[in-house]
């Protein structure tokens, strides 16, 4: 009897050990097959633009709710973030006595690296969840579907449109950040600090160089067509109710801040060696 229960023992475990080395290797192959179609769909969107038809008015709406809807966001984010970095450099340097350089340190900080992060990271979280969350709604609807049924490819109407508008208004609102941050650091400098306002103009036109823009600028685009992608790509595979909508959007967001996290040390990098600047 004992040998009996002894034998189904050692069989059960040996089951459950065979499930999950088998669950572990469908989980594998799952993961890999999610990879291939958000690679598919990152490349194939981005080719709808050559394609007709041309969604115009799709692409206006979402350039409207992409911009227009997050300047007040971006606005008061820039401004604060300015003013703060602004008034810690501006102490920190005073404890050195180089505090007449506080304009030059917050103009390179912010024009180089903390506002296109900053804005991309708002960006993420409001314009990425609310497209996962509508591309999400529409797969539950299965508005999808019968887009497919007449014809139309959904990639081409819903993604693409998305894409573009990211990649156009993410530089945009990057720059309107930039500059709302630096009028903050300039209050900063001059009602907090007591600076010079005139020389804290002319630090942050000494920084403007071609290296420090392109640095500035280029992050955005990449910033913007990262998120439009994953956001899009996790709306477009929610299923399973509410529940899978609220897990689809949240993971939206919390994939685009680590790879424009990622991709922002990338970016560093590559560009301090394609413009020739010193570590």
């Amino acid at each position: 009897m004992e040998s009996v229960f002894l034998t189904f023992k050692i069989r059960n475990k040996y089951n459950l050990l065979k499930d999950a080395d088998s669950g572990y290797h469908m989980d594998i192959k799952g993961n890999i097959a999610r990879l291939q179609d958000f690679y598919v769909l990152s490349v194939k969107a981005p080719m709808g633009v050559f394609r007709r038809p041309y969604y115009f008015r799709e692409t206006v709406e979402q350039m409207d709710y992409m911009g227009t809807g997050s300047f007040f966001i971006v606005f008061l984010v820039s401004l604060f973030i300015g003013m703060a970095l602004c008034l810690q450099i501006s102490a920190e340097l005073g404890n050195l006595g180089l505090k007449m350089y506080t304009g030059k340190i917050v103009g390179i900080s912010i024009i180089r690296e903390i506002g296109p992060v900053s804005i991309a990271l708002v960006y993420a979280g409001r314009v990425g969840s609310g497209m996962a969350s509508e591309l999400g709604s529409m797969m539950l609807g299965h508005q999808v579907d019968i887009l497919r049924v007449q014809g139309v490819d959904p990639v081409k109407k819903l993604v693409t449109p998305r894409i573009i508008s990211s990649v156009l208004m993410l530089p945009m609102l990057t720059i309107i950040g930039d500059a709302v941050s630096l009028l903050g650091g300039y209050y900063i400098s001059v009602f907090v600090s007591h600076q010079s306002g005139f020389f804290y103009w002319s630090q942050i036109k000494e920084i403007m160089s071609f290296e420090n823009i392109i640095s500035g600028i280029a992050k955005p685009f990449i910033f913007g067509y990262i998120i439009a992608c994953i956001s899009c790509y996790a709306g477009l595979s929610t299923k399973g109710g509410a529940r899978g909508l609220r897990e689809s959007t949240t993971s939206a967001v919390v994939y685009s801040m680590i790879m424009i996290i990622l991709s922002d040390f990338i970016l560093t990098r590559v560009l301090f060696y394609v413009l020739g600047m010193k570590v």
